[in-house]
């Protein structure tokens, strides 16, 4: 495909996600255990002080639950992109673990205990990655996937000998966007701000390391640098977005590989489009979890993992999995 066919794919494929992004934070505003008519909820959205019910229910509950869903899914979905990216391997997926103790109760300080384990788990895995002949692709995931299971492990034994913690545990572990406000909106943004910054930054410097670590060093790109880049950018979107709503698996898996169906192999393009399709996908999956459990709801952890373990199925059973 030439160039400027691709890039026209590009652009039509941006106005498609970006349709159905406004469509799913319509559908987010208005559906859910009481459903409201798009006239009630325009009326409640010019009238931001009314203290009628259907007010109360858009500005109070639905408007910070659809927020928080459109930055949680671009978060994830970028860090998905940035993870495949750097270890150039099509099933990675974002995943950070974090343990809430010593009597922590608002969201700044979820969020920056969030970091902090984050920051942590990342610089173990790099640590570990980097011993001996120094991080690449293959040593990132057996030691992320090493430390991962230790973590767990840890994990366990806290909320096992401790009830509240348990309980916390349990509630955070589904993953969901219902029940947060406006405060644990602004406790992540700015965390997910910065990392949605390197993440675009790192969409140059992604496609050179996908030629390969010798041939990106041989174009003097700096590949420790980049790296480090890129796991800052990781541990910031994944670890604000964790702090927030708890584990969202299989969104960050399956945001890429849509992404790369439209943008081809460029990363300049697939981190922002798997950001969009991030928030497109975990919008659809919030409501659809309203729909089909009335007159209660399921969380959109539970239904991202429904839609998403299908997807990472028939990936891995494919014989070429998509490039990247």
């Amino acid at each position: 495909m030439g160039s400027g066919n691709r890039t026209s794919v590009r652009i039509v494929g941006l106005l498609a996600f970006a349709v159905l992004l406004a469509a799913a934070v319509v559908a987010s505003i208005a559906i859910g255990a009481r459903d409201l008519p798009l006239g009630v909820v325009w009326e409640a959205l010019r009238e931001r002080g009314g203290t009628d019910e259907a007010a109360g229910i858009v500005h109070g509950l639905r408007i910070p639950r659809t927020v928080l869903g459109l930055m949680v899914g671009a978060a994830i979905g970028a860090a998905g992109a940035l993870s495949q990216g750097h270890t150039r391997n099509p099933l990675a997926d974002p995943g950070i673990l974090g343990v809430y103790l010593l009597n922590i109760t608002s969201p700044m300080q979820y969020t920056w205990f969030g970091l902090l384990g984050a920051v942590v788990a990342a610089g173990l895995v790099f640590y570990f990655a980097s011993l001996g002949r120094g991080a690449n692709p293959l040593t990132l995931i057996l030691a992320g996937t090493g430390l991962t299971a230790v973590l767990v492990a840890i994990t366990s034994a806290i909320v096992l000998i401790d009830t509240a913690s348990l309980d916390a545990w349990r509630f955070w572990q589904v993953g969901a966007v219902s029940g947060r406000g406006w405060d644990v909106i602004y406790a992540a943004a700015p965390f997910i701000a910065a990392g949605a910054v390197l993440a675009i930054a790192s969409g140059r410097h992604l496609n050179v390391l996908a030629l390969g670590d010798d041939v990106a060093s041989a174009l003097g790109s700096r590949i420790g640098v980049s790296r480090t880049v890129g796991v800052v950018a990781i541990t910031l979107l994944v670890g604000a977005a964790t702090a927030a709503c708890g584990p969202i698996v299989f969104l960050g898996l399956i945001a890429p590989h849509i992404a790369r169906f439209v943008t081809g192999p460029d990363y300049r393009w697939i981190v922002p489009y798997s950001a969009l399709i991030g928030s497109v996908v975990l919008l659809w999956c919030d409501v659809l979890g309203r729909v089909v459990a009335r007159p209660g709801e399921l969380q959109v952890g539970i239904v991202v993992a429904a839609v998403g373990s299908p997807f990472f199925i028939v990936l891995i059973r494919a014989r070429n999995p998509v490039s990247v």
